[in-house]
């Protein structure tokens, strides 16, 4: 069961956070916009650099507040790095985006993804909690997924109270670590706050991920590889809306709190491919002419592949009065321009390798 304790008027007020993961896709985002938004917080990022990290996502950061923010490599799993860092860096916050993410490459290397997601937690755990000896003010979110519920059908919503069905090895090994901060929650009185968000999009996203990949391909005149039928739908967020959700969270959720946090915007793949190739064809026309749309490639389906997710986001709205600002059209305009503007970051992070080759075929 999840906490619902009363959670209006609660308050938490970070000083000195640590987020792990911070340079990744949603934690680079949301590492801009708390150090814009609080003048007085200083941020620890903690960051392995794997393939999907990039510290050049945050060059802006490290110039604009060098007083405020440090950048420290190491990895999470890793229990006396992580126990010298919360202690010397005097840390009241932890926000936990450290992850291994893609759903195909889990199916290709689970063990990877239980390391980092589910020992790497744990590591993190047992840091707050020795570290920090019985403190209240100071908080661990975790940032987690809405797969760790499974597959909806054609109707209905997860909710906060959903039962958790995982799929993929990546949605199983996020399961067990949302079970792991719960238990740290319960057994210890550790101060925490979990999120379970839809799938999120927009600037800085690894081009692996389906949108970013739609974009990157479409522009470079390569195929458009659409698991399936292309009928598996997903709820998408703006990073911009769910870093501010997780914003509020952090100082205004009570301990033991979890929130659903989803965008309102379900979208089968086959539409959202259909609208980049339209888009792009408005905003960059082929110079042969043409609708991108004809580079779409129907490609063998990845085993165990939900069908369908939708997120009741109503608790956020309620208690913390938390909406997404941006529909999924203003959105994906959003992340396009981004995109257009910003070719060097894509070509640096795909780097030529087989990065961003076909995986998950179990």
């Amino acid at each position: 069961m999840v906490d619902h304790q009363v959670r209006q008027g609660a308050g938490h007020s970070p000083r000195r956070m640590l987020v792990t993961g911070g340079a990744g896709f949603i934690g680079s985002n949301y590492v801009r916009l708390a150090l814009a938004d609080d003048p007085s917080l200083h941020i620890v990022n903690f960051d392995a650099l794997t393939y999907a990290g990039n510290r050049e996502s945050l060059t802006d950061v490290e110039r604009a507040h060098r007083e405020r923010y440090r950048f420290v490599h190491g990895d999470i799993a890793n229990p006396a790095m992580v126990e010298r860092l919360m202690a010397e860096m005097q840390i009241d916050t932890v926000v936990n985006f450290a992850a291994e993410s893609h759903v195909d490459r889990s199916i290709d290397g689970p063990t990877a993804f239980v390391r980092t997601n589910v020992t790497g937690t744990l590591v993190l755990l047992e840091a707050a909690r020795k570290t920090w000896v019985n403190r209240q003010d100071v908080r661990f979110h975790h940032v987690s997924t809405d797969e760790v519920y499974g597959s909806l059908g054609a109707t209905g919503f997860f909710t906060e109270e959903t039962p958790y069905d995982p799929s993929s090895p990546y949605s199983a090994s996020k399961a067990a670590s949302d079970h792991l901060v719960r238990a740290w929650r319960r057994t210890y009185g550790l101060p925490i706050s979990i999120s379970n968000c839809s799938n999120n999009y927009g600037p800085f996203q690894f081009p692996e991920k389906l949108i970013p990949l739609m974009i990157a391909n479409a522009l470079a005149g390569k195929p458009l590889p659409i698991y399936g039928d292309g009928r598996n739908i997903r709820d998408w967020l703006y990073v911009e809306d769910h870093c501010r959700a997780i914003d509020l969270i952090v100082q205004h959720g009570a301990p033991g709190c979890t929130y659903n946090v989803g965008g309102h915007n379900e979208w089968a793949n086959i539409d959202i491919v259909y609208l980049v190739c339209d888009l792009l064809d408005e905003i960059r026309p082929r110079s042969a002419g043409g609708s991108r749309r004809d580079l779409i490639t129907f490609v063998k389906d990845r085993p165990g592949h939900d069908r369908r997710y939708a997120i009741d986001a109503g608790l956020i709205d309620r208690e913390l009065g938390w909406r997404p600002q941006e529909t999924f059209l203003s959105g994906l305009r959003r992340t396009i321009d981004w995109y257009l503007a910003n070719q060097g970051w894509v070509d640096g992070v795909a780097d030529g390798s087989d990065r961003l080759g076909r995986r998950g075929l179990g």
